[in-house]
């Protein structure tokens, strides 16, 4: 990370819709959100994949994903890099394609059993309890020094903003697939 204090960025509408990658990585202004950017950038997450259910089929889908995680690593690199932190909040495309992931193993399904994996989601993203706190602190905690970074050094810190949002995803699905599974058990439907 080459940025200095005194070259702070200080992202706004403006700056934002001057690339590509900026707009992706904060997703279509979600993440300008003053507050709870991560929130806001998955809803509008939830909105495009509602959207997009009329346009594309789960195999296109599954593509999206794939190739919006692996795209991921290098504009959310990239941008933290243009910003000069690690992983700035307003950097919501790592919340985007998790929640995605998500979205597409529990869809179809009732309005209430996607509020349920909403808050799952955020829950796990947010609090980062047991192994993706873990994986959260690993990449916050890489020394990047002073050196301007080289591609492989903004991949690897993009692939670790996005990393513990997809362990998020990962253990939302597991709870997700129990509560499914005792709904089912007990007969009632959500």
């Amino acid at each position: 990370m080459n940025q200095t204090p005194d070259q702070e960025v200080k992202p706004g509408f403006k700056w934002m819709i001057q690339t590509a990658t900026r707009t992706l990585a904060f997703g279509f202004g979600s993440g300008l959100s003053p507050v709870a950017p991560g929130t806001a950038g998955t809803l509008w997450a939830w909105a495009a994949f509602l959207l997009g259910e009329y346009l594309f089929t789960t195999e296109d889908f599954f593509w999206i994903i794939g190739g919006g995680i692996l795209l991921g690593c290098w504009i959310c690199g990239h941008v933290s890099e243009e910003l000069g932190k690690k992983d700035f909040g307003g950097i919501v495309w790592d919340e985007m394609v998790a929640f995605w992931l998500v979205l597409i193993f529990v869809m179809p399904t009732s309005i209430w059993m996607q509020i349920i994996a909403f808050i799952l989601f955020r829950f796990f993203d947010a609090i980062k309890p047991g192994p993706i706190g873990m994986i959260d602190r690993h990449f916050k905690n890489i020394d990047s020094g002073n050196a301007p970074s080289t591609l492989l050094k903004i991949l690897w810190r993009g692939f670790g903003i996005i990393v513990d949002d997809l362990a998020a995803a990962f253990f939302t699905l597991l709870i997700f697939a129990a509560i499914q599974a005792i709904t089912q058990q007990l007969g009632w439907v959500l």
